[in-house]
């Protein structure tokens, strides 16, 4: 029999103005835990961090994040960690911020706690740090040995934030049930190097229907800064259900074609869960999937504002041979579209990156 894994945060939290209870959900693993945000997100949330460790008489170190994941940044901000005795790290903010935290978390074998302050992609939940140079360049992946300790998804700050960042973790969580179930029945391997769970593959089915059922309310909601159920299903969605799904379900070829198509240059100013959700529908076209599904996918990603054409990315005049350079790049050796349940060429994607272009266009 194969070996099956599934990870997955210790703890995850979330609600309206959470955040205002950090102190009670760090108090478990630290006497003084280690804060990073970046200047933006410390002026936003000081107040709250400071009155809730104050008014529970709690030490705590804040420190502003220069802005970049980098190793001479987590070197940095790990000799202010044992210079100052703290025993937890807490990032609070994006991405990047994130990324440092669980980093420093790794280096100095304390406990992390992730505080995203957006719900645009499904990383938070994840073993993984990406490590760029002081340029912004992208340097290496830290494979953790273990997921954060505590998620803390606080809905009033997200739901402040604009609406094109949750519409984007939208379409970063829509590859993750088609991309699990191409790699169940491949029988291939997940980010984790073992076999789907059904766990996984139930919380991957649970995120579609979920963005399916509450991605357009939602998208209303925080247009107008306000949060709801619809707001907090779809952040759970973007964040916990496509953060397990597709680390413990795995990745196909949704994600390899979004790599294919950040070589252009036309497409920089779009985010990751844009050019996912038009490789998403690439790849129902590339494995022939029903027609409903397809009609399905795209209505969704209409409604909800995501890419389905290659206009919608700013592509629509890039040569063939750039294309086809996409197309290349999909299939480079040990991308996952090799998770997919057939053999994939590189013709094979720019046929499905036409073809998804030219449904997009008559379906929408």
């Amino acid at each position: 029999m194969s070996t099956k894994i599934i990870n997955s945060p210790s703890k995850y939290v979330q609600g309206y103005g959470e955040l205002s209870r950090i102190e009670n959900y760090t108090k478990n693993f630290a006497k003084k835990p280690f804060i990073i945000a970046d200047t933006f997100v410390m002026e936003l949330t000081k107040n709250t961090v400071d009155e809730s460790y104050s008014s529970n008489n709690r030490e705590y170190v804040i420190e502003v994040f220069n802005g970049e994941c980098s190793k001479v940044e987590i070197n940095r901000l790990k000799a202010i960690v044992k210079e100052k005795g703290c025993d937890m790290i807490v990032g609070i903010g994006g991405g990047k911020t994130l990324d440092t935290a669980k980093a420093i978390a790794f280096y100095t074998e304390y406990p992390v706690m992730v505080v995203p302050t957006i719900a645009s992609t499904d990383a938070p939940c994840t073993a993984l740090t990406v490590i760029y140079t002081e340029e912004g360049v992208f340097d290496e992946y830290l494979f953790l040995p273990t997921n954060p300790a505590v998620v803390l998804m606080d809905t009033k700050i997200i739901a402040g934030a604009p609406a094109r960042l949750l519409v984007s973790g939208m379409g970063d969580a829509l590859a993750t049930y088609f991309e699990a179930r191409a790699c169940k029945r491949s029988n291939e391997l997940s980010l984790l190097g073992a076999h789907v769970t059904e766990a996984a593959f139930a919380l991957s089915e649970l995120c579609y229907k979920t963005l399916l059922a509450n991605g357009v309310k939602a998208k209303l909601a925080v247009e107008n800064k306000v949060s709801n159920e619809s707001v907090e299903k779809i952040i759970e969605a973007n964040t916990y259900l496509s953060g397990v799904g597709a680390e413990s379900g795995g990745l196909a070829a949704a994600h390899s074609i979004h790599n294919g198509l950040t070589a252009l240059e036309e497409c920089h100013h779009f985010s990751h869960g844009e050019k996912v959700a038009f490789g998403t529908l690439a790849q129902l076209v590339l494995e022939n999937a029903p027609m409903e599904e397809i009609k399905e996918v795209i209505e969704f990603c209409n409604n909800v504002g995501l890419p389905v054409t290659l206009e919608n990315i700013n592509a629509h005049n890039v040569t063939k041979e750039k294309l086809l350079q996409v197309a290349e790049l999909a299939v480079a050796e040990g991308e996952t579209i090799h998770n997919m349940p057939f053999q994939v060429t590189a013709d094979d994607v720019y046929a499905a990156i036409l073809v998804a272009d030219k449904l997009g266009k008559e379906l929408s």
